[in-house]
């Protein structure tokens, strides 16, 4: 049965969460990074900048309408990097990544406790959380020299 959740032994369908993958290329190539902030799940674990899709947004919308929220930015969002799952003990969750760029505003932290610019082949020194290193190496594999 396509497109049908279904709950198996105590699992329910995974949460449908979107993350931005903001780049530049000057000086050197970099991406920016966002370590969640105390009090969070995960908290001092870095990640693309998101979250959940809500019921009747496309992903592109909750995109758009997260970074808002969070970083106090208006974003375009860009072509798909990936999608994966990622089981954790809170549950499932679908991430799906995206080229983004900056349309207006500066990046202001309201859920995060640092933001970064990254050089590209450093990203994997970061302490990343888990469902967002198949992105991470998604964008190295893609902009790495």
């Amino acid at each position: 049965m396509s497109g049908v959740s279904t709950t198996v032994l105590g699992m329910s369908s995974p949460i449908h969460v979107v993350a931005a993958v903001f780049t530049r290329l000057e000086p050197t190539t970099q991406v920016f990074a966002a370590r969640r902030g105390p009090g969070q799940s995960m908290a001092g674990l870095w990640e693309f900048p998101g979250g959940k899709v809500e019921p009747g947004e496309t992903e592109p919308q909750a995109l758009v309408r997260e970074l808002t929220e969070e970083l106090l930015i208006t974003a375009r969002v860009g072509s798909h990097v990936v999608t994966t799952e990622h089981a954790y003990d809170f549950g499932t969750i679908r991430l799906s990544s995206y080229y983004c760029a900056i349309a207006e505003g500066a990046p202001t932290m309201t859920e995060h406790d640092e933001v970064r610019w990254v050089d590209v082949d450093k990203l994997l020194q970061l302490e990343w959380a888990p469902a967002d290193v198949p992105a991470v190496r998604a964008v190295m594999e893609e902009l790495g020299r």
